[in-house]
Order: structure tokens, then sequence, then C-alpha cells
């Protein structure tokens, strides 16, 4: 870096550092790196509202007081015509603030129905790549308490599980990598105060008001709760109790799986004790769902309908051979065998 460019980032540094005089700001910013507390590089993953941008000014101040190297990726999906503008906008705004973003492009065939579920799935896999590409383990995600909440419903209404209703965590890990989610307690309002107070401004995504989406329509039906007296935090104490089951339900999976498979070439495929299956339902039904994660080699698992009907086979059928999820599933002489397809 010439002299030139490294006077600038430094002044650059003393702007961003001079706003953690607001008192506001710093408080937040404390609560932040108590959650993050982390000692490697890592990903900040943008999209250009307020919470990502919040999230870029935190991480920027983290990575300058630790002396760690992050990197930032927006990802433009081209799901709308002036997507990459957008992208390109906000690329130039952190640009004053010394903080480089990449700009990952979801080419190719876009879906018509379940838009938003597809596009997220797509942004996921794009950022992972690229965080394996450049040797990184970890990617901060702007989720914030509202998207807990959002998420929580979301799941009731696919009928989902224990598991899917608390699946929004601050640590998880796809892949191989860790995706940390350090705003997870925060409340929106906070993000949009650091957001406007550094930045001026950012950017509305026009499909977060379009209630053809099933999360806009579950977004509207939380206000109209807190208008009728939802307690937030009561609100949020529900699902840390749900999060505490859900813990000791994950202990014994990790027990099932520790004693009850083995490996078979190199790996390639899975042996089920005959005991994987003297558990409780939801043991048995999420340590299988893992199986079958592991031998597809699948990002993320696949539907609990079609899981139940293989479970169901298992139980009543003497020998059979079905495929999901990139496993073809046997079983022989009371044997069930997991391989990859």
């Amino acid at each position: 870096m010439s002299l030139k460019n490294s006077n600038a980032s430094n002044r650059t540094h003393s702007f961003l550092l001079n706003k953690l005089k607001d008192k506001r700001i710093l408080q937040i910013y404390k609560k932040f790196e108590n959650n993050l507390n982390i000692n490697e590089n890592f990903i900040v993953a943008v999209s250009g509202g307020p919470d990502s941008l919040a999230l870029s000014f935190l991480a920027k101040i983290y990575s300058i007081k630790y002396f760690l190297n992050v990197k930032y990726l927006i990802v433009d999906h081209k799901l709308r015509n002036n997507s990459s503008s957008e992208a390109k906008y906000v690329q130039k705004q952190l640009k004053k603030y010394s903080i480089k973003l990449n700009i990952l492009t979801w080419n190719g065939a876009k879906p018509k129905k379940n838009i938003q579920s597809i596009a997220r799935d797509k942004r996921y896999k794009l950022l992972i790549d690229k965080t394996k590409k450049l040797k990184m383990k970890s990617i901060l995600l702007g989720h914030h308490i509202d998207d807990l909440f959002e998420n929580f419903f979301i799941r009731i209404l696919r009928g989902s599980g224990l598991n899917g209703l608390v699946s929004l965590d601050q640590k998880s890990k796809v892949a191989k990598i860790n995706l940390l989610r350090p705003l997870l307690n925060f409340d929106k309002k906070d993000l949009i105060y650091i957001s406007k107070y550094v930045f001026g401004s950012f950017v509305e995504d026009p499909s977060n008001k379009n209630d053809k989406f099933k999360r806009v329509r579950i977004r509207n039906f939380l206000k109209q709760l807190e208008n009728e007296g939802l307690d937030r935090y009561k609100f949020l104490l529900t699902i840390k109790n749900l999060k505490s089951a859900n813990e000791s339900i994950n202990f014994y999976i990790k027990e099932n799986l520790k004693h009850n498979i083995s490996f078979l070439e190199k790996k390639k495929s899975i042996i089920l004790k005959q005991d994987f299956f003297n558990h409780s339902r939801e043991v048995i039904f999420r340590s299988f769902t893992e199986v079958i994660k592991m031998v597809g080699k699948k990002y993320y698992p696949v539907r609990g309908k079609k899981v139940d009907k293989i479970i169901s086979e298992i139980n009543s059928k003497a020998s059979f051979k079905v495929t999901l999820g990139g496993c073809i599933i046997k079983k022989v002489n009371q044997t069930i065998i997991l391989s990859k397809e």
C-alpha cells in the first residue's frame, strides 16, 4: 500500500472510530463485540439494507481493533432490473469507508415459484463457495431479533417441528462453514440508527413491502400483535426455553450418531445399527435426516414428509430400495445401508 493510500486509510479508520463517541453506538458496539468474540479472519454478508450496513460498520471497527482481515460480499440475484445498479451503489458507498465490497452474481434461469426461498439458498451457496475459496471459516450474517420472530412463525405455518421453530441461532454450521449471527438479539431500530448515523442512507428492497411474499405477511402480522400488546421480550424468552429443550434432544442425536452408525468405503456408505432405531421418534427422525445429509453431501436437509415415509417403510417392509437427498437407501436382511447416489 502506498503512503498516500495508507494515510487515507488511517484517516477513514479515525473517522469510523470517532463514531463510537456516540453513547448509543458505543453501547451497541460493546454488545456486538461480546457476541462475536472471534480471533480469526471472516466474511461479512452485505445486502445494502440497514441491518447489513450496521453489521459492516460494527465488523469494520472490530477488524481495526483486533487487526483482522475481513472480506465483504454482496450477492446480486438479478431478480429485479435494478439489482445490479443497487449492488454497485452499495459497493461505492462502502468504499468511502475503506470497506471493499465484492459482488457475487447469480447467473442463469430464475425461479417463478418459491422465489425468496430459492434465492436465499442460492445466496448461501455463493457465499459459502466464496468463503471456501478464500480459505476462511466464518460468515457474519445480519439477522436480528425481528428475523428470529419472523422465522418462528414461518416455520409454524410450514408445520415444522421443534428443531425448525428454533433453527435461527447465533451460530450454526453449513458445509463446514460457520454462520454467525452476532446481531440476533439486537432490535432493528438500533441497526437503523447506526446506518443513518454512519452512512446517511441505505437501500430499501421493494420486496420487503410486497405482501405476496409470506415473510412480508408475517412481518405485518407481528406488527398487529405488537399493537395488541405482544411483549417482545417474553416472546424471546419462550424461544430461548424452546432452544434449551432442543439442545437436550440434540445431545441424544449426537450420541445416536456416535454409537450406532458404521462407515464403509471411505465414508461413502453408512450402515445403521439396530440400536439406531431404539430411540424416541424425534431422535430417530433427526438422526436419519443427518445421515442422509452426510452421505448425500447436501447443504440442507431433505423434506420431513419424505424422511417420515422412509422410516415408516423401514418399520413395515422386509426389504426395499429408494433414493432421497443424493442417497441410495436399502434395507437388506434387517440391515439399513445408505450409499452415495
